[in-house]
This record gives C-alpha cells, structure tokens and sequence, in this order.
C-alpha cells in the first residue's frame, strides 16, 4: 500500500513493506475480542525538486553571439519556468530561454520552476555564471603592400587575428565580394600570378571550432594590364655643355619601382630589343634606383640619340614594358624642302641628310603613331643619294622624322603635320635663339604667294590680328616659347611647337673659368702643405 500526502512542503511516503501489531481487550481477566491492526512506516522528506541551467553553445562566448539556456527540473512535470537575471525577476516562460546578443558584461542566470499542483514550486537553480569575451578582430594585410597590382605579378594575402589567446588553432577563410574563395589551417593566401579578374574587395576571418572571429575590413585590389613606362627629355634640343634630364614615370597610380634607363642602337640580335625590333637597347644604369630622373651631365653630340627607360618592382622583378624612345638632338643635319614643319596633303617634300664626317650607313628614321619606320622606302617615296623625296603626301606622312648613322651618330628631328584643310602655319623647324627675330605665316593652298587676312594663337589664346597674313616676333625671349596656330576665313591651321633656346652667356663663362682657377690654386697650396708638414 501506499499512500502520498502533503502538508504545505512536506510529502508524506509510505512504504509497502507492512508489519502487524494485535489490539486485545478483555473484561473480568476474560478476552472479549482480538483486532490487528498493521504498522504503517512513514518517510516524510522536506526537500524541494532543485532546478538546474545549462548554457549551449558552452565554452568561450563572445559579445554580440546567440546562446540558450536549459532549464531542468526532475521528477515531476507541469512546471512554469520563472527566470532570473542578476536577482532580477524576468517574465515566466518555457523550459529554455534564448538570448539574441550577449552584452559585452558579466551575467548571472538562475530558474526555478512552479506549479498549481503539489510541490507548489522547486529550488532556484544554482547561478550560472556567463562571462562574455569580445570577439577577435580579424586584419587583413598584403605583401607586398600594394592594391594598384598588374598583370601577372604576385600578391600574398596575409590573415591576422588580433586577440587576447594563443594565435593557433585557427582556420582562415578568405572572401571576393563577400563570396567565400578559399580557406586553409595556414594564415596567408597567395595569388600567383594575378590577372585582371582578380580586381575586386577582399576581406578575412578566423574560425576555431565553432567560434569566428569578426571579418577584416575589406581591401581592394585593382589589376591592370602591364603597364609601359613614359620617358621625357628636358630639354629635348641640347646646347653644349647642357644638362640633359630624363624622366621616367609609371602612369598607372603605382609604387615601388626602380628605374633604369638605356640608350638606343641599330637593331642587333642577342641584344635586349623594344617590341617592334626597331631598336635595340643599351643600360647607362644597372637595376636603378627609386629616383624617377637620370641626369646626363654635361651633354654633347655623345648624347644626341635615343633613350628609353623601364621600371621594375618586386622579388622576382617584374618590369614594364620599355617605353616609346626620345630623341636627343644637337646641330642641324636634316633638312627639309618646303622649309616648315607644316605641309599640305598632295604634295611634294624632300628630306635631305647631311653626311658629315667620316659617318657611314646612314638611314631616314620616322616615328609615327604606328611607331618606329625606317629607311625610304616605296611606301614613302623615292631616294636620290642622301635625299628622300615624298612625291604626294597624305596625312600619316605626319610624323617625327631624323637620320642616323650605323656608328650611332643622330641628326636633329622635324616634327612634320601634314594637314587635309587648307590653311597651315609657317613656324621656323628648328630652336630659334633668344634675341633673334621670327616670323610666323598663315599659308593658303590655293594662294600659296599671298597672306590673306589671319589671326594668331599661342596657346590657345588669340595674341595678334593680322591683316598681312603674317606675325612678326622682332626678339624672341623664352616666354615666347609654346603652341602657336592661325585662323583665317574661319579655318584653322594645326598648332606647331617653337622652342626657344637660352644661349650661354660670355658672363657665365668666364665667371666659372675664373672660380675654377682659384679653386685649383687653393687646392694646389693645400697638397703642398700637407706634402710638406715640416716646412
């Protein structure tokens, strides 16, 4: 038998084990009648069911994460679950309790459940005690250290996991545009060689079990074709004696390069070569330097030339392309007939080398936008000794034109136009001197002998309306050097450059050579002194 009662708090068990006792009653020494009656053993226990919690996911937890507590309660059901947070009452609920985004802070979770039955009500759960670690932060990092990248060169993507704890364990994962790209036990990701479809926004994180660490801010990587280098010569015309300044620059928006320079020479197999064959190449400089300018100093007709340059960034290098040459010009043997930069289309013009020297094998060069041309040949006319002679031009006769010789020897460079319309420019071919007098002259086609009515630019901006045609600069300064154009009847010419030269003056000669001479004798008395301590 067994019988359950309650009072209050206290249950009341009682055990199927029975034993007996006997009730006598007896009158005047005489028994009247025997009753038994059984023993019944009472276990009152005053314990309440205790409740416990438990957190999943255990273990580290990070700020921001999502958790949920268990509430267990034993040996009875119907319970309503009541839920306290640091001795807070919360609202009633059910046997689990989940918390969206842990705050950063210490948190203490107790349950205890209660019912309309008996026992009313269990033991609150001992505290359980959530302890919230900021998550770690997770850098991304390059190497080298450039986002401007080029065709196949190589980047390394390195993970770093920036966090209070042993920097093992982790796994690295790897996103493009927020699209999972790779992920492996070791930090750094490598893309060797990289092409253009490689540009987009990277970032990183770091996952260790079921625990990730916040994703890196992103970094973007931009891949471009290979790039070529652009040289520029200052000045271009030499005087002798001059310094001459080349200028080698990456235009893409890059860093990290070196740059080295070369000299041209006829083409020879074996040697380094541009592209086209054009030209082969010469170093004046080894791997180079961070420096983007390479002094020639002081120039003379040993430099007239040729010149390219290319960069070079990186462990294995990776280089450029070369760039397009400059020329380097001194003296004036080549000649052109008409004498003017600028020429009609149909028409005849000449272009006479002038064999100076013992110099052999020389060749009419041409650079164009198709690039570098060589020789005259029946694309371009006909040849008579040293003369080539265009019989009718057309435009892509426009041009860079110069000769040269097999030992290296370089003439000065036209820069022809030859113009579809019907009005050009007559500006002098060559540098004219500070000092000297210029005239420019708006030429028609059809009225070669005569100067209608014109008006002239420099720069873009109208200088002098003319009613001859024709503009006089009686002395030249340097200021007058830029882009000059004319308009006539509402047409206009092509602009054309006129370089002014500065000519060394007599002044500044004999100014250095008296310095030097002093300097020379100061330094004479000095040795002797120094040869002779005792005397």
């Amino acid at each position: 038998m067994t019988l359950n009662v309650s009072i209050y708090s206290v249950s009341i068990f009682v055990w199927h084990q029975l034993h007996y006792y006997t009730k006598v009653r007896s009158y005047l020494g005489k028994i009247v009648d025997v009753t038994v009656f059984p023993f019944i053993y009472v276990n009152v226990s005053t314990a309440l069911p205790t409740a416990s919690v438990s957190v999943s996911p255990h273990g580290l937890l990070y700020s921001g994460e999502t958790v949920t507590l268990q509430c267990d309660i034993s040996d009875y059901t119907d319970w309503t679950y009541w839920w306290y947070r640091k001795y807070q009452l919360q609202s009633p609920g059910s046997p689990s309790k989940t918390i969206s985004t842990l705050s950063d802070q210490v948190s203490q979770y107790q349950c205890q459940g209660r019912r309309t039955d008996r026992p009313q009500s269990s033991q609150r759960s001992d505290y359980l005690h959530i302890s919230v670690t900021e998550r770690p932060v997770a850098v991304l990092t390059l190497q080298p250290n450039w986002t401007q990248l080029f065709s196949r060169e190589t980047v390394t993507l390195r993970c770093v996991i920036h966090w209070g704890g042993e920097d093992k364990d982790w796994e690295y994962k790897w996103f493009k545009e927020s699209h999972s790209i790779y992920s492996k036990t070791k930090p750094e990701y490598r893309i060797s060689p990289v092409y253009t479809y490689h540009t987009g926004s990277y970032t990183c994180m770091g996952v260790k079990g079921n625990k990730e660490s916040k994703t890196s801010d992103a970094v973007q990587l931009t891949v471009s074709n290979q790039p070529k280098a652009v040289l520029t010569t200052s000045p271009q015309w030499m005087n002798h004696g001059d310094s001459v300044t080349l200028n080698c620059e990456v235009k893409e928006s890059s860093t990290g390069w070196r740059f080295s320079w070369y000299k041209t020479v006829p083409y020879r197999a074996g040697l380094p070569s541009l592209l086209d064959k054009s030209y082969s190449v010469e170093p004046l400089s080894g791997y180079g330097t961070t420096e983007e300018s390479y002094t020639l100093s002081p120039a003379g007709p040993t430099y007239t030339g040729g010149y390219v340059c290319r960069a070079g960034r990186g462990d294995p290098v990776y280089y450029t392309d070369y760039s397009e040459p400059q020329f380097l010009w001194s003296g004036v043997s080549l000649r052109i007939s008409p004498n003017r930069t600028q020429h009609f289309t149909s028409k005849s013009l000449s272009l006479i080398c002038d064999l100076k020297g013992n110099s052999t094998g020389w060749r009419l060069m041409r650079y164009t936008e198709t690039g570098v041309e060589s020789g005259c040949s029946p694309n371009w006319g006909s040849i008579t000794g040293s003369t080539c002679t265009i019989t009718s031009t057309v435009t892509w006769d426009s041009g860079v034109y110069w000769c040269e010789s097999g030992s290296g020897q370089y003439s000065n460079a036209v820069n022809i136009t030859v113009f579809g319309n019907d009005v050009i420019l007559e500006s002098p071919v060559h540098p004219v001197t500070e000092g000297d007098s210029v005239t420019l002259l708006c030429i028609y086609r059809y009225q070669p002998h005569t100067n209608p009515k014109a008006d002239f630019y420099k720069d873009g901006v109208l200088i002098s309306n003319q009613t001859t045609g024709e503009m006089t600069i009686p002395t030249v300064s340097k200021s007058d050097e830029g882009f000059y154009k004319c308009k006539s009847d509402q047409i206009e010419s092509p602009e054309s450059w006129m370089t002014v030269r500065v000519p060394v003056s007599s002044t500044s000669v004999l100014v250095g050579v008296v310095v030097g001479l002093v300097v020379a004798v100061v330094l004479m008395t000095i040795f002797l002194v120094l040869l002779c301590p005792g005397k």
